[in-house]
């Protein structure tokens, strides 16, 4: 039903143009009418989006580049040290605008200190993503999660491509890259790059009250010939390890001892019990095949037919249990094939393939002993004797290769990290090393298993001389890599703090009671395999032997993650 409304009504409320037609104005055409002239929001939606530069865009227009960068040019954060009071404001107005969980925090500040008692120094730093010109994060990431603007050199991360592995997290010296547990992803900086395309500011450089943070365009070739000086910020890693762009100026002349104020507190790094069970096993794993393959040629037939079936079968169920555990260090296992799209440039995608490779080859061969009963069972027609044997032999050899060559490659993962307590001869020598120890533990125990509870005929004295050299070589191993391991206490007699001395500070106080069970195992272990000279074909002094050694190299590799000590930047995002 449609009402009208009174004559004075319509007069009131259409104004005098209406009031012709005040008596025929039905009340919805009136409101229409109305509505058609209250236009002050479309204006202003209008005049908002027809907008050239951004609402507040006067009060920062001065921290923005007045052009885009050019050929040889990108983008950077450009940070005034004599501004920066260390107020935080950016930190709030990053996690804010951004939208960042509780944990997260893309840009911190931190604090120097230095100078002397007449003349002391301190001084704020804020400190973001540095957007490198050669960004280990993209360089490591085995997926492909990073990608740097070839236009403005910001460096994003693609969240959606994001596996949740955090080797980024290791890779980059300035642990940027911020792993976020409830999404299963790392997030970093972006410089807000949506804002920047459209000339606003990112919401640190909107915030700073003293207009201490802004966007500059750097050469970059200016940007690599500043790292060569290895000037950055003190305490900071060396620019030279990544470039990064950020350019940090000040006004005053700063003390040599300038320092973060947090430089000589050290404390553990976490432990990713994950990645501490893959690497141990696989190591194991690929030196029971190595020793298994090296010793081939020692054996009688007899002997090798009847002992490798078990010793390939136990090897082979610890590396699909190895593989198994290092999914679980991931925040989206579900996207784990995704691991070998880095092949070109990251040495986890590298190390995914060689034990990706590995393991099928090491379960071929297992099943190679039972390649007859196989056939038989499948209707098919089984291998004869010769070609077998030849197939064995290849079998065994490139499971042995691609054994070596996973372990390799996981001592490249954390050499290009660029962490002291990380470099290629003393990871190598741990990682081999623990190959090799757990390797021949493996085989004894084998050894020992096949001549007590499957077949009294091995118990040959050839095979007891076998076990008894097996494990002469297993107690050897095992002090030299006890003496290897505590080679690191040695820094701590260095007279600068560095590296590797607030590794050996934690060994010998936070981390003393892993370091104390580290060694009591390893002594332990050596001395359970020199009462196996006694007996060597006991099972079960084999399997002491093994336990203790095994139990020895988790907490050794627990401490490999926990005593790593490397500076960030100052105040640090980790």
């Amino acid at each position: 039903m449609v009402t009208s409304l009174a004559p004075e009504a319509v007069a009131s409320l259409a104004g005098p143009d209406a009031r012709d037609d005040k008596r025929r104005l039905p009340l919805v055409e009136h409101y229409l009418r109305e509505q058609g002239k209250l236009s002050a929001v479309e204006r202003f939606a209008q005049r908002h989006d027809d907008a050239v530069r951004p609402a507040f865009e006067r009060y920062y227009r001065d921290l923005l580049p007045a052009s885009p960068p050019a050929e040889g040019q990108q983008y950077a954060f450009q940070v005034d040290l004599d501004s920066c009071t260390g107020c935080k404001a950016c930190v709030t107005a990053c996690h804010n605008l951004n939208g960042l969980d509780e944990s997260e925090a893309w840009r911190a500040v931190g604090l120097l200190h230095g100078g002397s008692v007449a003349s002391s120094v301190q001084q704020w730093v804020t400190t973001a993503c540095h957007h490198c010109l050669d960004p280990a994060c993209m360089t490591g990431c085995p997926v492909g999660a990073y990608e740097k603007d070839p236009l403005t050199g910001i460096v994003k991360h693609l969240d959606d491509q994001c596996i949740g592995c955090q080797y980024c997290t290791f890779t980059c010296p300035y642990e940027v890259p911020q792993y976020n547990a409830a999404r299963g992803i790392v997030r970093k900086c972006d410089m807000c790059s949506d804002r920047l395309a459209v000339g606003e500011a990112p919401a640190c450089v909107q915030a700073c009250p003293n207009e201490a943070i802004a966007i500059t365009v750097v050469d970059r070739r200016q940007v690599l010939e500043d790292a060569q000086g290895d000037a950055f910020v003190p305490g900071a890693p060396s620019p030279g390890i990544t470039a990064p762009s950020t350019v940090y100026s000040t006004k005053r002349a700063l003390p040599r001892n300038l320092l973060p104020a947090n430089f000589y507190s050290v404390t553990p790094s976490h432990q990713h019990t994950p990645l501490v069970v893959m690497l141990v096993l696989t190591q194991l794993s690929a030196g029971a095949f190595f020793v298994d393959a090296a010793g081939a040629g020692f054996l009688p037939p007899g002997v090798g037919a009847a002992l490798g079936p078990v010793h390939s079968l136990v090897a082979v169920t610890i590396a699909l249990a190895a593989l198994g555990a290092s999914v679980l260090h991931l925040g989206r296992p579900l996207y784990a094939y995704r691991a070998i799209l880095g092949l070109r440039t990251s040495w986890m995608s590298r190390e995914i393939l060689a034990f990706g490779v590995f393991a099928p080859l090491a379960i071929l061969y297992a099943l190679s002993f039972w390649q007859a009963p196989l056939a038989r069972m499948l209707s098919l027609t089984p291998l004869p004797p010769d070609v077998a044997a030849r197939a064995k032999v290849l079998l065994r050899g490139a499971v042995a290769t691609t054994g070596a060559a996973g372990i390799l490659c996981s001592v490249l993962i954390y050499h290009v990290t660029r962490r002291a307590y990380w470099n290629a001869a003393a990871t190598g020598f741990k990682f081999f090393m623990s190959a090799a120890i757990l390797g021949l533990a493996t085989s004894v125990l084998t050894i020992a298993v096949g001549a007590t509870i499957l077949d009294a005929s091995l118990r040959t004295p050839f095979v007891v001389a076998a076990a008894v050299a097996l494990t002469r070589v297993l107690i050897a191993a095992s002090v030299l890599k006890g003496v290897g391991e505590l080679a690191v206490l040695r820094h701590l007699r260095d007279k600068r703090y560095s590296d590797m001395k607030r590794t050996a500070v934690l060994l010998t106080r936070d981390l003393r009671g892993y370091t104390g069970a580290r060694f009591a195992l390893l002594a332990a272990g050596t001395i359970a395999a020199a009462a196996q000279l006694a007996h060597p074909l006991s099972a079960v002094g084999a399997v002491c032997v093994l336990v203790l050694l095994l139990a020895g190299e988790l907490a050794e590799r627990t401490l490999f993650f926990a005593a790593q000590s490397s500076p960030g930047m100052p105040g640090g995002l980790a």
